[in-house]
């Protein structure tokens, strides 16, 4: 399992609550979240559900038995990940046959600060989608959700904030701003005007930000794309900027009513080259 370098922990995370299902991405979500649980003096609590699907298990009565037994094997690599560290390790196995729905029923009793995903797992999708496990978790999620590509290493000192000046895309400024504040990164902020009627109220978000950003002492860089889809400005910067980190607002706790196929986060989420962290505000 790799282990990144240390990192500056950029905000208040007590309890990280990491999911795998034992895939390359799964267990990449999981080097990072003991690696920032390092930084940030965290818990991690592990879940991997047990997928059983009652149809399978009719017709080979053995199947809960033979995934248990993988199941078990990954969390004793983790285990011994973790010692190794000296990170606080909790694991959770819960029984499911809805993945997604058991693991924002964990993340409803033990309360995490925020949850840490890969990007697709072993459903083998080059980007995500509708159905995919870590689109429904975010759908549902009571908390933040840290999104990790394959590969995809953790830093905070590059850190891009996008922003439609909704109360969503606030409060993923608000986390922005404090996360570049106490991180001491610097911050580019991402407004698109897809047609050129927008780009008045584009760049108006982006003055808002300016403000806010030399009022807390973090340097600031705005841009304002235009004529490009919402999600492709957003990408294009990230890699234009070279950042470690992008942050996105989220519909509330909708399930997926509002995190459909297309919208700008579920596009970003699966165009990105670097980790997005979206931020859950209610409705």
């Amino acid at each position: 399992m790799d282990i990144f370098p240390a990192l500056v922990c950029p905000a208040t995370w007590g309890k990280l609550m990491v999911c795998t299902d034992g895939s390359d991405e799964g267990q990449n979500a999981v080097a990072i979240a003991l690696e920032l649980a390092r930084a940030c003096g965290s818990q991690v609590i592990a879940v991997q559900v047990l997928h059983v699907v009652p149809e399978f298990q009719a017709v080979a009565p053995d199947l809960r038995a033979i995934l248990g037994k993988g199941v078990q094997e990954n969390v004793a690599v983790i285990k011994a990940a973790a010692d190794k560290l000296g990170v606080s390790l909790e694991t959770v196995t819960p029984l499911g046959q809805l993945p997604h729905a058991a693991i924002v029923a964990t993340a409803e009793k033990i309360g995490p600060d925020l949850i840490i995903m890969g990007r697709c797992g072993k459903t083998a999708l080059g980007r995500i989608l509708m159905g995919n496990v870590t689109a429904r978790v975010i759908g549902h999620s009571p908390v933040n959700v840290l999104v990790v590509p394959r590969g995809g290493a953790i830093g905070f000192q590059r850190l891009l904030v996008a922003s439609d000046g909704s109360p969503y895309s606030e409060a993923a400024w608000k986390l922005a701003l404090s996360m570049a504040k106490q991180a001491k990164s610097r911050l580019t902020g991402v407004a698109v005007a897809p047609e050129e009627g927008g780009l008045n109220e584009a760049r108006a978000i982006i003055r808002r930000m300016l403000t806010a950003a030399s009022l807390a002492r973090v340097p600031f860089k705005g841009v304002t794309p235009q004529g490009v889809a919402p999600a492709n400005g957003i990408v294009q910067q990230a890699i234009k900027n070279e950042v470690d980190l992008i942050i996105v607002g989220s519909y509330g706790r909708t399930g997926l009513k509002k995190l459909l196929m297309g919208s700008v986060t579920e596009r970003v989420i699966g165009a990105s080259p670097c980790p997005i962290l979206v931020v859950k505000q209610s409705d």
